[in-house]
């Protein structure tokens, strides 16, 4: 008991001391490189204070909205289980592969479902039974098979891949996240690999979902009921789950994703007292998040935006977008998007060819600049072609038309000519043959 009211006065001194230092309001809103003269009206709310040591926000495009003590490293319980899934899927190819308890025995403190040694359940039921109910008996039996009878192969394999994501302030040092020395993470680690896992799996989407549901062993004859830690998906439709944890030492912790008007949004908290205080910080860091950040579409994939006239060619040329750009801003910013200088449509020119950018500014500061692409190509033009272009050509037209009347005037005068002429020498003729008779 000595040692738990210890623990509990040095987290408390922790939260003091952080509170004391205040908030850290990152607003991370796309990679911004340069100022400009427009300013942003938005003003946003500030932050609430939440009970815990760390907590973090990011949109799912990987923006970081919001943290506190982000990238300290704490104790993170069972959210260690997020990469204990990931390994599974990465080495696991066949997850109805089924996989045998080792001889290894839950102790008290370890959540479980009661796996025996030896009992035999696929990889696909005991995932739910590690991301629901958090079972450490399953974690265990996942890791020792997967990793081919050994732990260490296995852990690993979760440094590896934790190295890999850019997940610099983590470290595993079991599969199941029980207090132990070397086995940490960060708030923004834990929202990164969050986002990492909702994204890029199906299978994990719709198992963090799931409140409650009935999995088997392998010979169907014993039936295990399993149940979300995480309440929130069955109180709320706009939280998609996604991992609770809890010891002694880490306090209550929970990754969550919510949704809401075509927003995703990710949120870790961190060293909570209680469950109800762990869930009530999550929801009032989602709902701030949600209240004042919205989705931006400044540029859409493929739009137009220039139509040229283009020498030689009957239809004009498009230039279009790269590619799109999508971002997560503070309610209110104000966005920009302007057209930079095209290069001169001469053709040869293949489609695909950079011919200028389009620059995106969020509350005054460049934000990115998209590619201006030709999106039809331009082939090289014939010498004949080039000549019906020019003899076609309006002034050319003009021209001939003029060349065309005076040669005709010219004509119409010398025939005139040649006409009298041939009349006097007809009436001198007639004279003479007159004064002759």
């Amino acid at each position: 008991m000595g040692s738990g009211i210890t623990l509990t006065m040095k987290r408390l001194a922790a939260r003091a001391a952080c509170l004391a230092v205040g908030w850290s309001l990152s607003l991370s809103l796309a990679a911004a490189v340069a100022s400009a003269a427009t300013t942003s009206t938005a003003t946003p709310a500030p932050p609430p204070t939440l009970p815990v040591t760390g907590a973090s926000l990011i949109a799912a495009d990987g923006q970081t909205l919001w943290s506190e003590n982000g990238n300290s490293r704490h104790q993170i319980a069972s959210t260690t289980k997020m990469m204990t899934f990931l390994v599974v899927l990465q080495h696991l190819k066949d997850l109805h592969t089924v996989l045998t308890q080792n001889d290894w025995v839950a102790q008290p403190a370890d959540s479980q479902i009661g796996l025996k040694p030896g009992e035999q359940m696929t990889a696909i039921n005991l995932l739910y039974a590690l991301m629901l109910p958090s079972a450490d008996d399953a974690a265990e039996d996942l890791a020792y098979n997967v990793g081919g009878g050994s732990l260490p192969r296995f852990i690993a394999w979760m440094n590896a891949d934790a190295r890999a994501l850019g997940l610099h302030h983590t470290h595993y040092s079991t599969p199941i996240g029980l207090d132990a020395a070397g086995n940490y993470s960060s708030p923004d680690d834990l929202v990164h690999l969050g986002d990492y896992l909702m994204r890029r799996y199906a299978i994990f989407r719709r198992i963090v979902d799931t409140y409650r549901t009935t999995v088997w062993n392998a010979g169907h004859t014993i039936a295990y009921g399993l149940v979300n830690t995480d309440d929130l998906i069955s109180r709320y439709r706009w939280i998609d789950g996604i991992k609770t944890g809890h010891t002694a030492l880490a306090g209550y912790v929970l990754v969550s994703q919510g949704k809401r008007h075509g927003l995703t949004l990710i949120a870790s908290v961190l060293g909570t007292d209680s469950e109800d205080e762990r869930d009530q910080s999550a929801l009032e860091l989602l709902d701030w998040g949600f209240s004042t950040f919205v989705v931006a579409n400044p540029v859409r994939a493929d739009q137009v935006f220039r139509r040229s006239r283009v020498p030689y060619e009957v239809r004009p040329a498009v230039v279009a977008a790269a590619h799109g750009y999508r971002t997560v801003i503070a309610r209110g910013s104000r966005v920009n998007v302007s057209v930079g200088r095209l290069r001169a449509l001469t053709p040869p020119m293949a489609a695909g060819t950079v011919v200028g950018h389009v620059t995106v500014r969020i509350a005054g500061r460049a934000a990115v600049r998209v590619p201006l692409v030709l999106e039809r190509a331009l082939p090289a033009v014939p010498a004949s072609k080039k000549i019906v272009h020019l003899l076609l050509r309006p002034i050319t037209l003009l021209l001939l038309a003029l060349l065309a009347g005076v040669i005709t005037s010219t004509l119409a005068l010398r025939i005139r000519r040649r006409r009298r002429r041939n009349q006097r020498r007809s009436r001198v003729r007639a004279t003479r043959h007159m004064e002759e008779r």
